[in-house]
């Protein structure tokens, strides 16, 4: 269990470089000062003191109605009046604070992987020849990625992708000498999410966690989580809570039997040990056994298996675009592209 001075620490730095020049800064070194806020922060079990989610937490009451003062402060973008605010609200609001982080786990930046998921999807109905698609997303980053044919996508080399009347916009800048493929993605008829701890966007202590997550000076990156929060609640995908391995055969048999089944993964695979992995891609395999699957992944170089890496180091800083398609006892794997910043920019490689 890490000593006071430790905390403190981890506090002071995490203000100092993981959030300098935010209003987050001034709060995380608030709370390194205050023993007092140190001893509330160390009531919560030592895996879940991590300054992004207690910091998450204080937000999340703030939002909730119950910490004005920081509420206000946050608002303002006053600094000081928020490092103060923060540090009263830890002390008379432990016992939440506490409860908030056992219950839940920090969120990343979970809006605009439309970019790379789309060309990705419909590369994969291309190949199948389908003309409906379900989508089974892994790690269901709260729908998010269950919307993808409801967004409006534009490349920097001018193709557009998706709906354009959507309010949801996405942008990616596309690098390489090959454009994105143009052609559409085939009718939706499923929308399916696997989580361990799903999020659901029509709860409305849910939807606010999520907004928690994101600081509270960062209003572009608020206002594209309202409108993705919004487009998924109006059409809900169906929830299935389970470890990925195990509830994915049930969710694949909730898609139509004449549209086909299309997994998809985004950074969701680098929690799972390399056995588990393995055991995934035989998952997927086994459940083409009647009709094909298809495998949508955007990971890490080397960790979605079986996917290619174009001889690309692990530590290369970017991810690899894989498309697989499972049937009839065969799978065929392809690396179609590199992307960077959670799929803000894409190098499309495949032939089209």
């Amino acid at each position: 269990m890490p000593t006071a001075r430790t905390l403190a620490e981890t506090y002071r730095r995490f203000g100092e470089v993981d959030a300098a020049g935010t209003l987050y800064e001034r709060v995380a070194v608030a709370l390194s000062e205050s023993r007092d806020a140190l001893r509330a922060v160390e009531a919560a079990p030592a895996r879940k003191r991590n300054p992004v989610l207690v910091l998450a937490a204080l937000h999340d009451l703030a939002l909730a109605g119950r910490a004005p003062a920081l509420a206000a402060a946050y608002a303002a973008g006053d600094g000081d009046a928020a490092a103060r605010a923060a540090v009263d609200a830890l002390l008379h609001l432990t016992d939440p604070v506490v409860d908030i982080v056992v219950r839940r786990r920090p969120r990343p930046d979970e809006t605009g992987r439309s970019a790379v998921l789309y060309p990705a999807i419909a590369e994969a109905a291309r190949r199948v020849g389908a003309t409906s698609v379900g989508l089974v997303d892994v790690g269901c980053s709260a729908g998010f990625n269950l919307t993808v044919d409801r967004v409006g996508i534009s490349y920097s080399d001018g193709r557009a992708l998706g709906d354009p009347a959507s309010p949801v916009r996405v942008s990616g800048r596309v690098v390489g000498g090959r454009s994105v493929p143009a052609r559409p993605m085939p009718e939706v008829v499923a929308r399916i999410g696997i989580d361990a701890d799903p999020v659901d966007v029509t709860d409305a202590d849910d939807a606010r966690w999520l907004r928690a997550c994101v600081p509270p000076d960062q209003a572009e990156r608020r206002a594209a989580l309202d409108a993705e929060l919004a487009l998924a609640a109006s059409a809900p995908p169906l929830l299935v809570r389970g470890d990925a391995v195990e509830v994915l055969p049930d969710a694949l048999a909730r898609v139509p039997a004449d549209a086909l089944p299309v997994v998809t993964t985004t950074w969701a695979l680098s929690g799972l040990s390399p056995e588990h992995r393995l055991r995934f891609l035989h998952r997927l395999d086994e459940a083409a056994t009647g009709r094909p699957v298809a495998w949508v992944s955007a990971e890490g170089v080397g960790v979605a298996p079986a996917v290619p890496t174009f001889g690309d180091r692990r530590a290369s800083g970017h991810s690899i675009l894989g498309v697989a398609v499972f049937g009839h006892s065969t799978a065929h794997v392809e690396a179609v592209g590199r992307c960077w910043s959670r799929g803000r920019l894409l190098a499309w490689l495949a032939d089209s």
